[in-house]
């Protein structure tokens, strides 16, 4: 089995550390869209949208590589239109939670480091899968998007056995983008009530 190169191996962690010095900078920021009712509730019903459909989608991910993800090669479901669709959710969650905030800026942030970050791990991934699979891995590569979906390629098998411990706490993982909009609620309350001041206002 190939090692996991440094970015793969420090994914969860940096993607858990950025997340904690999200929250602590929201927690003394407010909007200053929120002065204007229509266009901060725009920004949340599009964050819950978007938070929504990555969280269905993760879960649609893990379905399929629960208990496959370090023996098999999976092309099927989600992975049948995109070789990293995980990541791809991930990326419409975290834009999703950052719109939640009711900013521009937030969201900007997160599909930035993003766009920097997730190249060397989807590289070092595909490279590691590569020397597993060989030609297998080849022939998928060629034949499916690297990152955003084709929905025409689409190939879905009637049943497909899954690894219920495994994906029972991948369900946890799928659906952390839910728990931080909770949290961000929570501290926008705790902004109105003045118990948590607020020393920026950002768009």
């Amino acid at each position: 089995m190939t090692l996991h190169s440094i970015a793969e191996r420090w994914r969860i962690h940096i993607s858990r550390i950025i997340a904690f010095i999200f929250i602590i900078f929201i927690l003394f920021t407010s909007s200053k869209w929120e002065s204007i009712s229509f266009v901060s509730s725009v920004f949340f019903l599009v964050g819950c949208t978007l938070v929504g459909i990555a969280s269905m989608g993760r879960l649609w991910c893990s379905l399929y590589i629960a208990g496959y993800k370090n023996s098999f090669l999976v092309t099927l479901g989600p992975y049948s239109v995109s070789r990293n669709p995980l990541y791809f959710f991930s990326m419409i969650g975290g834009v999703g939670v950052g719109f939640t905030t009711e900013t521009v800026l937030i969201p900007a942030a997160i599909l930035i480091l993003f766009i920097i970050y997730y190249p060397f791990v989807i590289r070092d991934e595909e490279r590691r899968l590569f020397n597993l699979h060989d030609e297998a891995f080849e022939w998928y590569r060629d034949k499916t998007p690297i990152f955003i979906p084709k929905l025409s390629l689409l190939n879905e098998p009637d049943t497909y056995t899954v690894n219920p411990k495994i994906f029972r706490k991948n369900i946890f993982g799928a659906l952390w983008f839910v728990w931080l909009v909770g949290i961000l609620e929570v501290i926008e309350e705790l902004h109105e009530m003045n118990i948590i001041p607020t020393y920026f206002n950002i768009y």
